[in-house]
Parts: structure tokens; sequence; C-alpha cells
């Protein structure tokens, strides 16, 4: 091979290649002597076949060489894709594992119908893991059902859940707060406390939690509701009766102002809906627009007298069919039940 590359670069350099293919063919034409004729014929054509194979032969060492940097790039190109598969499996792995653990610490829909017979929990998560949650307790003779959407979602909002699932145990267990007003009052100055600002100078902190709370009494067939955010929703013969909430975010009222109580007479047939904002916030339909509360309290008042297991499915599938090939864009909760 070398011998080829010093013919070749002695004629193009030294000789001039060009030159020779002048009096080569020169050589050819004007000569008369057919030997010399046929000796330069060759000689022209070996020239031609050396550079030909020279020009084939760093053609193909340059496409081996960008063939193997190609090779390269695709092998740390693989290398790179495995890792970052491998990290998103583990990080799903842990939200699945978290998810195990949240759904351990929300009540089960069976422990719910023990109060409730009647009753259904639509719980969709939007990142395995949920800033929304619900809880619900009894004492004496009073049941307490909360309905929460703390910031976020993902793993900062199930975080937060969390800490509203433990302060809202600890004030009504143990610190024996029972009227809706104070326990949201309570939760504030906990979750103000919590997240002080002192602590977190130089940093913005704006994480709190809209909540929903009522308190049924059975025996006096009444019902106590305060409200952040979240509206209750009561279906009375065929009419839907809103019970509006404070304007007043839970953690994120530093001056303390009272939220207010409500007290409600139930009747035999009602039914009782807590939600967070996700199912009415989402996008979709043909004009990729919210659903919107009008659409959600026309849908409740066409369902309700349902069996609670199909306003659930239908609940279900008609926001899947609202969603369509949208992602979903907030934690769903939805709770219905029949509180006599």
């Amino acid at each position: 091979m070398e011998i080829l590359y010093f013919t070749y670069y002695y004629f193009l350099h030294v000789i001039r290649i060009n030159s020779i293919y002048e009096i080569v063919f020169a050589g050819i034409i004007n000569s008369s002597d057919l030997p010399f004729r046929y000796i330069l014929f060759v000689v022209l054509i070996t020239v031609v076949v050396i550079w030909l194979i020279l020009s084939q032969t760093r053609i193909l060492i340059k496409t081996r060489k960008l063939l193997k940097e190609k090779e390269e790039a695709l092998y740390l190109i693989a290398n790179q894709k495995y890792a970052l598969e491998q990290k998103d499996k583990d990080m799903t792995d842990s939200l699945i594992y978290a998810q195990r653990i949240q759904e351990a610490l929300l009540p089960s829909e069976k422990y719910f119908r023990e109060h409730f017979r009647d009753s259904f929990i639509l719980f969709k998560p939007k990142d395995i893991v949920s800033g929304d949650f619900y809880w619900i307790g009894g004492k004496d003779d009073k049941v307490f059902v909360v309905a929460a959407d703390c910031t976020g979602h993902g793993v900062p909002g199930a975080l937060m859940s969390m800490i509203g699932l433990e302060l809202i145990e600890k004030t009504i267990n143990e610190e024996n707060v029972e009227v809706p007003s104070k326990i949201l009052g309570v939760l504030n100055k906990a979750l103000e406390k919590t997240f002080s600002r002192e602590k977190n100078i130089g940093t913005i902190i704006r994480d709190g939690m809209d909540v929903g709370l009522c308190v049924i009494d059975k025996e006096r067939k009444k019902i106590e509701y305060a409200g952040a955010f979240f509206p209750l929703y009561i279906i009375r013969d065929n009419r839907l009766l809103e019970v509006k909430a404070d304007k007043l975010i839970i953690g994120m009222n530093p001056d303390g102002a009272e939220y207010t109580d409500h007290e409600i007479d139930i009747m035999e047939d009602d039914i009782i809906y807590l939600f967070s904002d996700g199912y009415v916030d989402q996008f979709g339909g043909s004009e990729n627009k919210k659903f919107m509360y009008r659409r959600f309290r026309y849908l409740l008042l066409t369902i309700h007298r349902f069996p609670v297991n199909d306003q659930k499915a239908i609940l279900e599938e008609n926001i899947k069919t609202w969603i369509g090939k949208n992602e979903q864009v907030d934690d769903i909760l939805v709770i219905g039940f029949r509180p006599l």
C-alpha cells in the first residue's frame, strides 16, 4: 500500500500527472511503432487504475472512520438512553411505593361506607401520587368528612397532603375542635407555623390548601359546613343547592380571618357532593376548553338518582371522554354520599 501511495504522489507531484497524460496520449496517437503505442497504452491504463484504487482507498478509509465515529456515538446514546430509562424506572418505582403509602393513609371506600352506606369516592391522581386528599372520622354522634386540595400535585402535593391529614386528625381527635370554621382556623395557623416565613428568608413560600369540611349529625339531621374555596353541593328534590365557601386559602390567611359556618337541615333523600377543582378545570371536549362548574352541576343533577357505583362509573367515563388525547392537568377528587 505504501508503494502505491508513493507512486501516486510521485506521478502527481513530481512528474506532474497531467503532463504524463499529454505525453502518453500524444505518443499513442502520433507513434507509428505499434509495440511502443501498446506500452504507452498499458502505462496509461496502469496510471488510471492506480489513481482509481488510491482514490477509492481514501474514500474507504474516510468512510470507515465516519462509520466508527457513528458507532461510537450510537453506543454513547444507547448507554445514555439506558441510564435515563433506569432512572425513570427507579423514580416510577419510588412513586408507586409512595402511592401505596398514601393509599394506606387515606380512608378506603369500604371504610367510608361504614359511615355512609350509599357513598363513592372518585380519586384520580395526575402523577401517581396526589395533592388531593380526603378524610373521614366519627366522634360521638358526629361524622367528619374532609376533601382537600394542596398546592401542586405529584410529590410536592403528596407531601403537603400527608401534613394536612396529620393536622386534621390531630385537630379533631386530640384537640377536640368540632366546629368546622374553628377546625379550618386551626389548620390555617398550623400551616402558617409549619411553613414559617422566618425559616425561609430569601425564598417565596406559597404553600396552602383548599378545603371543604362538613360535620354530619345524624341524630339531629343537621350538617355543618365550612369551606376554603370548596363549595358544597346538596341535591334535593331534583334541585341543586350550593353552599358557598370563603375565598381564604388555608395556610395563606396570615390575618387569621374567620371562616364561615353554615348549618343546613338534611332530609332522607339528600345526596351530598364534596370535590376538588380538578374535575371542573380539566381541558377537553370539541373546543378544548375547561369542563367548568356549569357542566359539572348539570351532570350531577342528571345522575344523582342512580346507584352510587353507577354515579362513580359515569363520572369517571365522562371525564375520560372529555380529556380525550389531552393530558390530565390536575388531581381529581369527587366524593358523593347520602348522609341519612
